[in-house]
């Protein structure tokens, strides 16, 4: 049976950004180009064109993808998933192109002559949400404002994954999220509710099996 178009392009469309995203890692956007992109992809340079209109469409397509690559890996609500969006972001990072490249493209915007912000807006949604969630639940403390609470912990993952790339190649990434909720928790949750939030090393080193520790698993 003929596969349907609709399903085919969606198909072609993930094809392309994955190959983009694999050039973009490697080379950067002003070493890669459409016809390297397009080799990787197996496809011809008129049908990724039908599908990106230029080589800046398709990178701000990888950078704003990078949620995609995190959120359906986390279960969890309110402040444990906050947390768990940071773990499995240490971890994603180091092990999926996609996520790596929109990173490395978001902070290269310059040298393609963007300036977009939507990449970190995005991610202060995610992290809001997460915040919404816990505020609903009672976890989270009073004088505690969403919107930048989200704000600071994206700049601050975003200066701590730039800072562990240079120093180990991010190897030591997930500790430095260990870290940085062993300070932020008890100051952001409601009075000893922080100590139900599991940061433990051991979770965090759990995402690196498919995104979710053992006993969290749909199939267990």
């Amino acid at each position: 049976m003929r596969e349907p178009k609709q399903e085919r392009a969606v198909r072609t469309r993930a094809i392309i950004l994955r190959a983009a995203a694999e050039a973009f890692d490697e080379l950067g956007f002003k070493g890669a180009n459409i016809r390297e992109i397009t080799q990787r992809a197996g496809i011809t340079q008129g049908a990724m064109y039908f599908h990106f209109k230029s080589k800046e469409a398709l990178a701000r397509a990888v950078m704003t993808a990078q949620p995609t690559t995190v959120v359906p890996h986390t279960i969890t609500t309110g402040l444990q998933r906050l947390v768990d969006v940071t773990f499995v972001w240490s971890h994603r990072l180091r092990q999926d192109v996609l996520l790596r490249a929109g990173v490395r493209l978001t902070g290269e915007q310059h040298s393609f002559d963007v300036q977009d912000s939507t990449p970190y807006e995005e991610w202060t949604e995610v992290l809001a949400e997460c915040l919404r969630e816990a505020r609903e639940a009672g976890e989270l403390a009073e004088h505690v404002e969403i919107e930048s609470l989200a704000d600071f912990v994206v700049s601050a993952c975003t200066g701590m994954q730039m800072h562990s790339q240079i120093v180990c190649g991010r190897r030591d990434l997930t500790d430095r999220a260990v870290a940085m909720w062993r300070h932020l928790l008890p100051a952001l949750c409601a009075k000893g509710s922080h100590r139900a939030i599991d940061i433990s090393p051991q979770r965090a080193a759990a995402f690196a099996d498919g995104g979710l520790p053992p006993g969290e698993r749909p199939d267990e």
